[in-house]
């Protein structure tokens, strides 16, 4: 993740997040999706779609679970590798297509899915840190359950869903969800510093979902 650009990729987060409600499965062009992305990349779309069929109505730990579970069968790399630009927010189908993606996609595709499955907004924030194994800034998503002050975290780096009082290995900086921005030195609570209405710009991101623009990888998986 690009560090210099980290302020423009939040507002673009915040503003997706609060962009998306039902249809984030959209329907694609096959045809198209295949010729772009290959047999493997619409198998993976197909495998989330079903994930999300199967997964609707399950208790939220479940849902947790399993959507952590399939993202992270994903291959972990740079927006250069995969994109051939430094810092590239892929849009869910993208992500999938290309079957590869650097922290921010892991994080925004577990984030939304689990938004569509009706898991409250309140409950879920995406958190920008550093992970400390690494020495580079990073991004997980958390979930705060019910009469609990300690939220899980769900991350690509370890596949293991653990309370954040076990993850040391992380560095909190920043957290927002679709409705404010917290700074923060914890992966829980922390001070808002500033919500979404305050940010009006529109993202290419959302540009490019709305018009079903589907990038060309660089590299791909199979």
């Amino acid at each position: 993740m690009n560090h210099r650009r980290w302020w423009e990729g939040l507002a673009v987060g915040v503003l997706l997040a609060l962009s998306l409600g039902a249809g984030l499965a959209q329907a694609v062009d096959s045809r198209q999706f295949i010729q772009i992305y290959g047999t493997g990349g619409w198998n993976r779309v197909q495998q989330w779609q079903q994930l999300l069929q199967r997964l609707e109505g399950a208790p939220v730990r479940r849902q947790l679970s399993e959507v952590n579970d399939f993202f992270n069968r994903l291959d972990f790399t740079d927006d250069l590798s995969v994109w051939g630009a430094t810092d590239y927010w892929a849009t869910p189908q993208e992500f999938l297509g290309a079957g590869a993606g650097d922290c921010d996609d892991f994080a925004m595709a577990k984030y939304l899915t689990l938004r569509e499955l009706g898991v409250p907004e309140d409950r879920l924030r995406l958190h920008y840190v550093k992970a400390l194994s690494l020495n580079q800034f990073h991004m997980v998503v958390t979930y705060q359950g019910v009469n609990t002050r300690n939220p899980d975290v769900l991350d690509n780096l370890n596949s293991s869903i653990l309370p954040a009082s076990e993850r040391t290995d992380l560095l909190p900086i920043y957290s927002f969800n679709g409705s404010a921005l917290w700074m923060s030195k914890r992966l829980e609570g922390g001070k808002r510093i500033s919500d979404s209405r305050g940010l009006s710009s529109l993202s290419d991101w959302q540009k490019r979902r709305a018009q079903g623009v589907l990038r060309v990888p660089r590299h791909q998986r199979p």
